[in-house]
């Protein structure tokens, strides 16, 4: 049986886990701090699909019918 990938679904936008170079780098751009990020949790499904682990931060990427597409950055937590 093959297994349903949840990325490849039209409605879920590209997440990609970003790794500790680019998120301080992401982190110092902004001048936040990881904790300031918007979370999701460890357990959402993407967030499994791509092998993230508690304090890694995702990049998403998603459509915009304004601006074509639109970044997004959400730290992962339990």
């Amino acid at each position: 049986m093959k297994r349903f990938a949840v990325q490849d679904h039209e409605l879920v936008p590209e997440h990609i886990l970003l790794t500790p170079e680019e998120a301080q780098q992401v982190l110092m751009q902004y001048g936040v701090e990881a904790r300031h990020l918007p979370k999701i949790h460890v357990t959402d499904p993407v967030a499994r699909e791509i092998g993230a682990r508690v304090g890694d931060i995702i990049k998403i990427k998603r459509k915009s019918p304004t601006a074509k597409e639109s970044i997004f950055y959400r730290l992962v937590i339990d």
